[in-house]
């Protein structure tokens, strides 16, 4: 029962499906959830699919911009918001942690995050085109999954800065070693359906990682909440842009 708890915690997180608790889950359920998010990846994957095949005989254009439309629209654009907040910080931050997490903290929207959100929008956009035009479903479903495998990428490796929150208890109560596994099933799905393709797109996301980890340990010392969903659409737009090279 805990583990399906755990599971409608993570879909209630991650996307605006409805989920409704008469108590909401304690602080160990909600930090067991973290090992559903490659699972969520699947539903949002399997539902920009049936999308894109619904629209598949529309022009291209149309049809990307209706994916693109559900994408941000099923994960009521929580992740945008993180890489929105993430923007304003690290630009405006000036390089000081203090003024970096505060204006992180700040629901006010920056020049620096509009931009951004424009400009990864439109990449998106233009990298969904080229999908529909190829019928490369498969992909719409991988990026989400292995972009949804970053945070908890971040969580097991990565010290969580900030004393609240929902990211504070899931950096004090998620499952580590189920964490690695589930890690390790969702890289060997990969593998198992594109081959030596899906080790390229691993080990890109791999080194991508490292390098926002960096970043995130030399400014801030550690994750937040903003940072882990700004770590997923770098990684979803990244993995767009490699599947179009493919």
């Amino acid at each position: 029962m805990n583990q399906l708890k755990s599971f409608l915690v993570a879909l209630q997180f991650l996307t605006i499906l409805p989920v409704y608790f008469k108590q909401f889950p304690d602080a160990k359920t909600t930090g067991g959830s973290i090992v559903y998010y490659p699972l969520i990846g699947v539903i949002i994957g399997l539902l920009l699919v049936f999308v894109g095949l619904a629209g598949n005989h529309l022009p291209a254009n149309i049809c990307a911009s209706l994916i693109l439309v559900c994408w941000v629209v099923i994960t009521g654009a929580l992740h945008l918001d993180g890489l929105a907040d993430s923007a304003d910080a690290w630009l405006g931050g000036l390089g000081d942690r203090t003024r970096t997490l505060a204006i992180m903290k700040d629901p006010a929207c920056g020049p620096f995050a509009v931009v951004t959100l424009v400009l990864l929008l439109l990449v998106k956009f233009v990298a969904l085109q080229q999908i529909v035009l190829s019928e490369s479903w498969l992909f719409l479903v991988i990026v989400p999954v292995l972009a949804r495998s970053m945070p908890v990428l971040l969580f097991i490796t990565t010290p969580y800065v900030r004393t609240n929150g929902i990211g504070n208890q899931l950096a004090k109560h998620l499952p580590y070693r189920a964490s690695v596994i589930v890690l390790l099933f969702a890289a060997l799905i990969v593998f198992g359906l594109l081959g030596f393709r899906g080790v390229q797109l691993i080990f890109i996301l791999i080194c991508l990682f490292i390098v926002l980890r960096m970043l995130m340990i030399l400014r801030i010392g550690g994750m937040t909440g903003d940072t882990a969903g700004a770590t997923l659409e770098i990684s979803e737009i990244a993995m767009l842009l490699v599947v179009v090279l493919m």
